[in-house]
């Protein structure tokens, strides 16, 4: 009979790539990883990896075992999940990643209602600015903004939101301009950018005649930061103009300590995304997860 910990060990090492990564993602030592897999080549009666000095290559029994080393993985967990939830408390282990900011912003108050929902749900939120590896770094959701790149996983549309230009009250004083319709031309602003953007200050937009052009700046950003908070902090002390996402800057809007500058152009709108693995069977935890968001959102 099969071990299963041997196949998730054995999965594992394929999704990681090498042993030591795998003994790292399951919180064991390399010896233990690898006398598992031998013993798992032993009770199979095949060589299921090729090891060199430089990487681990798949056998030709290797690769069809995998196949369905992971369906099996895919199933047990499913089946334990069933058993334990009877189809009506959610149980288990819940990982969620997302990025830092909307993860703080929009996730984990969700979360936080969420488990108070299915009290018997273990949940870990990881937050991360690189995009994780679902299946090899064992997620079961991955929260991601923006384009989707076609991975292999599912994928599910949550929201979408605005992006809008902002500054402070302070910053269009010592501009002397005393209305947001009195900017002067675009250029002529101090336009701050977010460093991860190939293009930061050039956009296609929706002109007030609905008429979709491109705004281009037309100058180098004066300040630029990698997250959106640190952006926000610079708009608040009045250091410039820059672009932020409405659910980060709305309550600054509402209160007054920032405006939001040329209103009558619309502004690409990003869309939030739920990524999880392509399985055959989706746990009762993803779906009620996603579902739950969807609704929140509406």
């Amino acid at each position: 009979m099969l071990n299963l910990l041997r196949v998730n060990i054995f999965v594992t090492v394929v999704d990681s790539g090498s042993f030591t990564a795998a003994a790292e993602l399951l919180g064991q030592t390399r010896a233990v990883i690898s006398f598992n897999i031998k013993q798992l080549e032993a009770d199979l009666g095949v060589s299921l990896l090729i090891r060199t000095t430089r990487r681990l290559m798949l056998t030709e029994a290797g690769q069809r075992f995998y196949t369905h080393g992971q369906r099996l993985l895919q199933d047990a967990a499913l089946a334990e999940e069933d058993a334990r939830s009877g189809h009506q408390e959610l149980n288990g282990l819940l990982r969620i990643s997302t990025t830092l900011e909307y993860g703080v912003h929009k996730i984990v108050p969700a979360l936080a209602t969420f488990s108070q929902m299915h009290p018997q749900l273990k949940i870990q939120h990881s937050a991360s600015s690189h995009h994780v590896n679902l299946v090899a770094e064992r997620f079961d959701i991955a929260i991601r903004l923006g384009q989707i790149a076609d991975t292999g996983y599912r994928a599910a549309l949550i929201e979408t939101f605005s992006i809008l230009p902002v500054a402070s009250p302070d910053y269009l004083k010592n501009q002397n301009i005393q209305e947001p319709s009195d900017l002067p031309e675009l250029k002529a602003l101090r336009w701050m950018a977010h460093s991860r953007l190939d293009t930061p200050l050039i956009w296609k937009v929706e002109a007030p005649n609905k008429i979709q052009e491109v705004l281009d700046m037309q100058t180098e950003a004066m300040i630029t930061a990698d997250s959106s908070s640190a952006l926000r902090e610079f708009a608040l002390r009045g250091a410039g103009v820059a672009l932020l996402p409405e659910w980060l800057v709305a309550d600054d809007i509402a209160a007054g300590r920032l405006i939001h500058l040329l209103s009558d152009f619309r502004f690409p709108k990003q869309a939030v995304s739920a990524i999880y693995p392509n399985t055959r069977h989706i746990p009762a935890k993803v779906r009620a997860f996603i579902d739950f968001l969807k609704n929140r959102v509406e």
